[in-house]
């Protein structure tokens, strides 16, 4: 299969699933998301991974998500349709699913919750590299996952030709040094911890799956741009100024904060899925603040 591999590069929103005060999707509110997205050269969207609360979305309404997505982008910057869940069958259908409404690749989480063996990960992943004839790019967060894919069953992933990228979430230069060593030569690595997000692309990472994006699409371009081109000083200038807003988009669970920001910034309306909750109020101070700091929105805004 031959893909080119640099489509998929620089900064990727893990974009939001816009949703009605009473849990409905909203569709309305995510064309008006995509659009910021694109004017901001925004490099690529990623439809329904956890930012976009995959979990509490059935598979209709992950598919319709995906295929809304798709229609609203039109060709214009790559799409990656969330496709990762704890049961292989399931990854493998929305996989499957995925490819038929027109996604350009799938990122594949690890599977949560049931905590599988290094071997166990490896079974996973190569049957719906298998089976799906379609970029895949895997995705490692053990933070939310309690599981960790290991530079070593990655790289036994890598050889598989459908198997195209890994976003690396730990955080940990150790394991983005090992990475890169191992299986920069066969697949491409992207980031998706924000805060090291410069370190990491200087060392050789292609780009970053941001949650940060979310909020600040035209500065995360233009971070990952210089330091995708080994403008360290210019890249982490911007670094710094987020830095506050990559900590505080998690002062409560992903994409809690996210949504409230969103929301403040007009572009989507108050709405959350059960189990989570909208923004707690003693935090909303913190969020906005964050929000000035990084230049979102104005101190007259307040």
């Amino acid at each position: 299969m031959s893909v080119d591999n640099n489509i998929f590069k620089g900064s990727m929103v893990a974009i939001a699933t816009p949703m009605n005060n009473d849990e409905t999707l909203d569709f309305d509110s995510m064309e008006k998301l995509i659009e910021f997205h694109i004017e901001n050269k925004t490099d690529a969207i990623v439809s329904v991974g956890t930012t976009g609360e995959s979990a509490t979305l059935d598979f209709n309404e992950h598919s319709e998500v995906i295929k809304k997505t798709l229609e609203i982008v039109n060709k214009r910057i790559p799409v990656i349709a969330g496709t990762g869940a704890n049961s292989t069958s399931e990854a493998l259908e929305l996989t499957k699913k995925s490819k038929i409404l027109g996604a350009d690749a799938c990122l594949l989480v690890t599977p949560y919750y049931n905590k599988p063996s290094q071997n166990g990960l490896y079974q996973h992943f190569i049957k719906i590299a298998n089976e799906v004839q379609i970029p895949q790019i895997l995705y490692n967060v053990p933070g939310r996952t309690s599981v960790d894919m290991l530079p070593d069953t990655v790289y036994k992933l890598s050889k598989h030709d459908n198997i195209i990228g890994i976003k690396e979430a730990s955080g940990k230069i150790e394991r983005s040094k090992e990475l890169l060593e191992k299986c920069s030569d066969n697949i491409s690595i992207f980031t998706g911890d924000d805060k090291t997000s410069v370190r990491d692309i200087l060392l050789g990472f292609k780009g970053n799956i941001s949650v940060t994006a979310n909020i600040a699409p035209k500065e995360m371009h233009k971070m990952c741009s210089y330091a995708s081109n080994g403008n360290k000083i210019e890249a982490e200038n911007i670094n710094n100024k987020l830095d506050i807003l990559h900590d505080n988009l998690f002062i409560e669970s992903n994409p809690i904060p996210v949504k409230w920001a969103l929301h403040r910034m007009g572009l989507i309306n108050n709405g959350i899925r059960l189990p989570l909750t909208w923004l707690d109020k003693k935090f909303e101070k913190v969020v906005e603040e964050s929000l000035i700091s990084a230049s979102i929105l104005s101190v007259t805004h307040q």
